[in-house]
């Protein structure tokens, strides 16, 4: 079997490579720059040019290939929009996938995209499902609602650094899961009859507020975090006047977004018969309490060492007898 993945440089779409590689899979990767995705190259990837946003280029890359594993979507850096890669672009792909007879498709989605009709980034995903069941593809949908590797960017390092921590609002308890796992899920949907044409939760054991997390971390670290509360009125602030600009129409549309993170309500839902249908077992699914401790244990022993090679330094340093005039 043959696996084009799309978005393959991305933080789970890396994981979703190494994975299929793993496993035995033939892969192949559609990359918008070889040059940057050479990594997976040296994985043992194959990697097409292309770009989900030029359709003329799909076609090529989906000759000879069993199934789609789409983890794409538009950064907030990218000059694209969210609806060009997000909307125009995964019709595309559908519709290409479609005419080459592939015979399986795996679409990430989000959880509760249907309860935010009014932000951007949920309701295309919400589209999209739709577009996929309605295309007469073999379809899986798995549908997601937080990466564990997000926090080491938005909690860890900032503890660590002594910079400030922003939290929006009344912040809702998120089920993060490793993409690692994300990725276990999405290869073996692959071997299993009973996930075609059907929508998952994939989640993590249990959803963290802002708060929970953030004290996890002092405790694992050792030092105290600077919070600070952004209200959610200078958010929507800012996000009105991004949009009167087409360089903010991203950085808008992923505020949009923290209006989700900031209403208090859980991103979460139950596993258990996720876990039976995909045949995998829960005990091991990392954990956001295992997952921060590898990495402050390796942080902090990084940061051990370092400075005591500073100290070794120092000492071994001669001293001259001559005095500084």
């Amino acid at each position: 079997m043959t696996i084009l993945v799309i978005g393959a440089t991305g933080t789970l779409g890396r994981q979703v490579v190494r994975r299929a590689l793993d496993e035995g899979y033939k892969v192949r990767c559609l990359v918008r720059s070889p040059k940057k995705a050479g990594f997976l190259r040296e994985w043992g990837a194959e990697l097409v040019p292309g770009n989900l946003c030029q359709p003329q280029t799909l076609p090529q890359a989906l000759v000879g290939v069993t199934a789609v594993i789409d983890a794409a979507t538009a950064r907030p850096t990218d000059s694209l929009t969210i609806k060009q890669v997000d909307w125009d672009g995964k019709v595309a792909l559908i519709q290409a996938a479609k005419t080459a007879g592939v015979e399986r498709f795996i679409f990430f989605s989000l959880l509760d995209a249907e309860k935010y009709p009014d932000v951007p980034l949920m309701e295309i995903k919400r589209c999209t499902e739709l577009f996929l069941a309605e295309a007469d593809l073999n379809y899986t949908i798995l549908r997601l609602c937080g990466f564990m590797q997000g926090l080491i960017s938005q909690y860890a390092v900032p503890i660590l650094d002594g910079q400030a921590v922003w939290v929006t609002g009344e912040s809702s308890p998120i089920a993060y899961m490793d993409t690692q796992d994300i990725a276990r899920f999405a290869i073996h949907a692959l071997s299993v009859p009973e996930t075609e044409k059907q929508t998952f939760p994939v989640v993590g054991s249990r959803a963290w507020s802002a708060e929970e997390i953030i004290n996890l971390c002092e405790r694992l670290s050792g030092r105290d975090a600077r919070v600070t509360r952004m209200p959610i009125n200078l958010l929507r602030t800012v996000r009105r006047v991004s949009r009167f600009f087409q360089w903010g129409w991203n950085v808008a549309d992923r505020l949009a977004f923290t209006e989700v993170l900031a209403t208090g309500k859980p991103l979460t839902a139950p596993m258990d018969e996720v876990y039976q249908i995909f045949g995998l077992e829960p005990q091991k699914t990392t954990t956001v309490e295992s997952y921060l401790q590898e990495y402050f244990s390796r942080i902090l022993k990084k940061l051990k060492e370092l400075d005591y090679e500073k100290t070794k330094t120092k000492k071994q340093t001669p001293k001259t007898p001559f005095k500084k005039s």
